[in-house]
């Protein structure tokens, strides 16, 4: 069946990595949601969307948007350590931190290459980060705190669906999902891609949808998944997120109307994210990028999951663990 998903996205490349040094002590496997907000807009209680998944003591970062390096710190994993990033597509609250993130890294002394695999954009938004950061990195070289410069070091690949990544510890597929299916009158195009993943580890299969509407392709993809980390999104609450913050009133018609077709078709509904658990046979179900509300109270939209879905429904929350 993999075969057939993989055929019909369209396999483009495979990184291979090698096996990551240890981050942390070597233990079960870990997914601990570091922020949980969608965005675009920045708020001081929720990061924006990133994860971090500890497999046997390595550590991969999945989404890095705006606050990822502070929240990091505050796992007290060895930054030094972390060398390789997931991205599931190029939105700034789940790309947003990533540059300042590689930066700490290098920071830190590391010497080995950080590495980000992602859908069509990735290599170019590294190469981006790295000239951002090269003038800072070439005042603390002369200020005598480093030796390496940045090129070598940040490195973005593209990745076509399929085997995305491997090393001992993990297996890491892909889909390209519907996040941007509604471009051109829902037509889609070729620029803008959004993957899903499946990461497989020795003891534990982990699957995020990342950002998307809901489609056949995530049941296979989620297939028996001890863990489903899904977005949760509502199409009311983003429209009062804009009123609230003044957007809405300055927004044409148009420009109202399609970010409207947005939130409802690029995106998962609570109901979606329990028609997808319960097909698939997942073991618990945890929501994040979440669509910001004014009482930060979400223990309705799990209700709204279990509905369909029988299994554990969990909030996350930054820095949670599951």
């Amino acid at each position: 069946m993999w075969r057939l998903i993989m055929a019909a996205c369209g396999v483009l490349a495979m990184g291979i990595g090698g096996a990551a040094a240890q981050c942390a002590p070597a233990g079960p496997t870990r997914w601990i949601t570091l922020g949980t907000l969608a965005g675009p807009f920045p708020r001081a209680h929720r990061a924006q969307t990133s994860n971090l998944l500890i497999v046997n003591g390595s550590c991969y970062v999945v989404d890095a948007g705006d606050g990822v390096a502070r929240r990091l710190y505050k796992t007290k994993v060895k930054m030094i350590e972390i060398g390789t990033i997931f991205l599931t597509h190029q939105h700034d609250d789940h790309s947003g931190g990533m540059g300042m993130l590689m930066s700490v890294i290098w920071d830190s002394s590391r010497t080995r290459p950080i590495e980000a695999y992602g859908p069509k954009g990735t290599e170019r938004l590294v190469q981006a980060a790295r000239d951002y950061y090269t003038e800072s990195s070439q005042i603390r070289i002369a200020d005598g705190g480093r030796t390496v410069p940045i090129a070598g070091l940040f490195i973005g690949y593209d990745v076509g669906p399929g085997v995305v990544y491997q090393d001992k510890n993990l297996t890491v597929r892909a889909i390209a999902n519907t996040h941007f299916a509604f471009h051109n009158g829902g037509r889609g195009d070729d620029e803008h891609v959004s993957y899903s993943y499946r990461f497989e580890a020795p003891d534990r299969v982990i699957m995020l949808t990342g950002d998307t509407g809901y489609f056949d392709g995530l049941i296979e993809l989620a297939k028996g998944a001890d863990l489903l980390v899904s977005e949760a999104n509502s199409v009311e609450a983003r429209k009062q997120l804009l009123v609230r913050g003044g957007q809405w009133d300055i927004m044409s018609e148009t420009e109202r109307a399609r970010i409207m077709v947005q939130a409802a078709n690029g995106h998962m509904s609570t109901a979606d994210v329990g028609k997808l658990a319960a097909a698939a046979g997942v073991k618990s179900v945890v929501l994040t990028h979440l669509t910001e509300i004014a009482d930060d109270n979400y223990a309705p939209w799990a209700d709204e999951v279990k509905k369909v879905y029988a299994g554990p429904v969990v909030i996350a929350r930054d820095l949670g663990e599951y």
